[in-house]
C-alpha cells in the first residue's frame, strides 16, 4: 500500500487475474497505515481479500514491538477499518515473552485481549485470522501463545458474533 500507484498496481493485478486466471482470489496483506488514502481505501474494497493487521488497539505497544515507520494514527486507523464495512480480515499475531531490552510482549491477557476484541467487533470484519510466532525472531525470550490461549480468544471472538480461526 506505501507504492506511489498501488491503485493501479491492483487495477493491473485484478485485470490479468480476470483475463488468466479469473477464479484465482486476490488478497493484500497490510499494516494498514496507508489505508486512509482514499485511492489505496478504494483499492483494497476491490481485492477479494483484503487483510489488515491489528496486534493491538494499545498505541505503546504498537510502538514498541510493531514500530511502524513514519505516522501511525491508530482511531483512524480504526475508523477506515470500520468503513470497509466488513469487506476486511483482521490479521492478529499474539505472543509472550519479553523484547530484546526484557519488556514484556505478551498481549495475551485481558489488559491487551478485552480491549481489542470490543475494536474488533466495532469493525465488524469478515473474518478473524489469530496466530503466533512462526519463525525465529530477533529475541530469544520471545514465545508463541498457546493453543489454549488461541482457543480462548477465538472462543471471545465467537461469543460476539465473529467468524474467527486460530493457526497454532
Amino acid at each position: 500500500t506505501a507504492h506511489p500507484d498501488f491503485a493501479g498496481v491492483i487495477d493491473d493485478t485484478l485485470a490479468l487475474r480476470d483475463r488468466y486466471f479469473p477464479h484465482a482470489k486476490v488478497s493484500v496483506l497490510t499494516n494498514g497505515t496507508r489505508i486512509d488514502r482514499p485511492k489505496v481505501f478504494e483499492a483494497l474494497k476491490r481485492v477479494d481479500n483484503n487483510i489488515v493487521k491489528l496486534d493491538t488497539v494499545n498505541i505503546d505497544y504498537i510502538t514498541r514491538v510493531d514500530r511502524p515507520v513514519g505516522r501511525y494514527n491508530l482511531p483512524k486507523l480504526l475508523e477506515c477499518m470500520r468503513a470497509f464495512e466488513g469487506h476486511c480480515v483482521i490479521q492478529t499475531m499474539f505472543m509472550k515473552g519479553t523484547d530484546t531490552q526484557g519488556v514484556s510482549v505478551d498481549n495475551t491477557t485481558p489488559e491487551y485481549v478485552l480491549p481489542w476484541i470490543d475494536a474488533v467487533a466495532d469493525i465488524a470484519p469478515r473474518e478473524v485470522m489469530i496466530y503466533t510466532i512462526d519463525r525465529e525472531t530477533p529475541s530469544h525470550s520471545l514465545q508463541k501463545a498457546t493453543p489454549e490461549e488461541l482457543d480462548n480468544i477465538v472462543a471471545l471472538l465467537k461469543a460476539k458474533g465473529l467468524k474467527a480461526s486460530a493457526s497454532y
